[in-house]
Formats: C-alpha cells, structure tokens, sequence
C-alpha cells in the first residue's frame, strides 16, 4: 500500500513526458514530414483532464492477496517550454478501505505536512508537436519523483495518441514497479503492517496509468 504513492507519482510523470516525446521525425500518411502544423500544435499548453485520467496500483498483503487501489485527484500541465509536472494529491488515496485510507494519510503519506507528491521532466516540445493525428508512438521515458521531500530517478515505456488537434492519451506499456526503499518509505511501510496484523506488505507494487491532456 504504500508504495502506491510513488508508483502513482512515477506514471504520472511518465505519462506527461511521454505525451511530449514522439519523433519530430516521424511522416504523415503521405510520406511528408509535418514541418507547418507541428509547429502550431507545439504553442501553448497541455493540461490533464483528470475526469478521463486514472492512476492506479495493486497492493499485496500476506503473501497472495491483491487488491487495486487508485489515487482520486491528479493534475499537471506540459508547457510550452517543454517542461512537464504532475501533481498528486495525496489525500484522495482510495484503496476501497475507509480506515486504510486514514492510515495511508496520517501514517504513511503524513498529508498535513507533505500534502502531494510531484514528477517532473524536461520535454522537446518540437517532439511533441510532431505528432500526428492518429499517430501512436511508443518511447522511453525519464523523469523525477519527489515523496515527503525525497527524489527519485525513475524510467518507464509510455504509448501515446494524438486523438485530435487538442487532445493527446498516454498510456502504459506495462506496469512500474516501485519499491519503497526508493523513497526512505520502509519504516511507514512497516507500521501500516504492524496495525492491520498482517504477516507482510509487499515492499513493491505495480502501477499503470491512463492520461489525457488536452491543449489550453
């Protein structure tokens, strides 16, 4: 349960970076490279639409039990800069448990003192706009995860669509796996164990992601 925070944070930033990372290279359908458009759709900025946009992970307890959990609010922007940010909001935790949420709010993540958690990555915005309507693309993705003021390097695979002029979704390849001892989160992990009487919390969890931009 508690790496969910880090996970969450990971895909965030992934799904941001990826969103702005497709080859300015890449040719349209008729074999010409977009040079004039590319150009127009890299002006202003993207924004999450956090109604269409979901993070979610999988916690495992004694040994077998999975359950999904998800964070709630989520927001971030790709500016016109090419610098990307995500923010979560670390009290909208829903892991379906009320008195688990508590834990992971008051124990865990310490909301009062370290409200949201942050990825950030640098962009080729030209990159970004040379992606076509209807083009899919797949590419790395580096960005910086800070949790209750600690940071984190973290790599992922991202495919993302350009569904309209405006409108872009980025989605994982696969799960990111995150582990605790990555964010100095071990100690928290332990007490939310020792309180639930459980015999283990897996130290490392799966996250995915769906995230849809639209263009300000």
């Amino acid at each position: 349960m508690t790496h969910s925070l880090r996970l969450i944070a990971c895909s965030a930033a992934l799904g941001l970076a990826l969103v702005a990372c497709s080859p300015a290279s890449e040719s349209n359908s008729a074999g010409e490279t977009a040079s004039a458009p590319a150009t127009q759709a890299a002006e202003g900025e993207w924004t999450i639409d956090s109604a269409a946009s979901h993070l979610d992970y999988v916690s495992i307890k004694a040994g077998e039990v999975a359950e999904a959990n998800r964070f709630e609010k989520l927001t971030g922007t790709v500016g016109a800069d090419g610098a990307a940010r995500v923010e979560i909001d670390l009290a909208s935790v829903n892991t379906g448990v009320e008195i688990r949420d508590e834990r992971m709010r008051e124990i865990f993540f310490q909301v009062a003192d370290f409200p949201s958690a942050t990825v950030t990555a640098q962009l080729d915005p030209q990159q970004f706009a040379a992606l076509e309507v209807g083009q899919v693309v797949v590419q790395p993705l580096a960005a910086k995860v800070a949790v209750k003021g600690m940071e984190a390097d973290v790599a992922a695979e991202v495919q993302v669509a350009r569904v309209s002029d405006d409108r872009v979704i980025a989605t994982t390849t696969r799960p990111i796996i995150i582990t605790t001892d990555m964010f100095g989160l071990t100690d928290e992990l332990g007490e939310l164990r020792a309180l639930a009487q459980l015999p283990s919390i897996s130290p490392a969890v799966p996250v995915t992601f769906t995230l849809a931009f639209t263009r300000s």
